[in-house]
């Protein structure tokens, strides 16, 4: 299946398949009693989601909506849970995911740690560019994600952008 750009995959809530992400970008939104929403996850390529239900199945966590587009495979519940009881390494290969998503969520961690509001847009600003160069950041994300994501206001992050583009275009004079 393919999804473009803005379309919505799941909704938080709902019960369904599982998802193998072949190629793109998802974020998944947690959504509030209120409607605003909070980006919570980037789902990158080669993950299962939902990640809570690899092993048993529950409602969705979160709305997982496309960044950029994307390729998905369909695993229906009927099929994926059968073939886990089945299938050792199926189980092995889903732990060996999640050890890969736990590292992930360090990365993450180490970019909200980070002293300085820069220094964090800037691990932020590599790790996606490892999935999704040459497009940028602010391709994909609106400022207030960007904030969501790294522990930060959206004027903050306005600001930061700012300041990189006035230093890209007025670079230190060499000697």
């Amino acid at each position: 299946m393919r999804l473009h750009k803005g379309e919505t995959l799941f909704r938080q809530g709902e019960s369904g398949p599982l998802y193998h992400l072949k190629s793109g970008l998802l974020k998944i939104l947690r959504v509030h009693e209120d409607g605003s929403t909070i980006l919570v996850n980037i789902i990158v390529p080669d993950e299962i989601i939902p990640h809570h239900s690899l092993i048993s199945p529950n409602p969705y966590y979160g709305t997982a909506v496309a960044l950029v587009t994307c390729e998905v495979d369909v695993l229906p519940e009927s099929e994926w849970y059968p073939t886990l009881q089945q299938n050792p390494e199926k189980c092995l290969a889903i732990a060996k995911q999640l050890q890969d998503k736990l590292r992930m969520m360090q990365q993450r961690i180490d970019q909200l740690t980070e002293v300085t509001p820069a220094k964090k847009l800037e691990k932020l600003e590599r790790w996606f560019q490892a999935y999704i160069a040459p497009t940028t950041l602010t391709d994909v994300l609106t400022q207030d994600e960007i904030g969501q994501l790294i522990g930060l206001r959206r004027e903050t992050v306005n600001r930061l952008l700012r300041a990189q583009v006035a230093a890209a275009s007025n670079p230190p004079p060499t000697k």
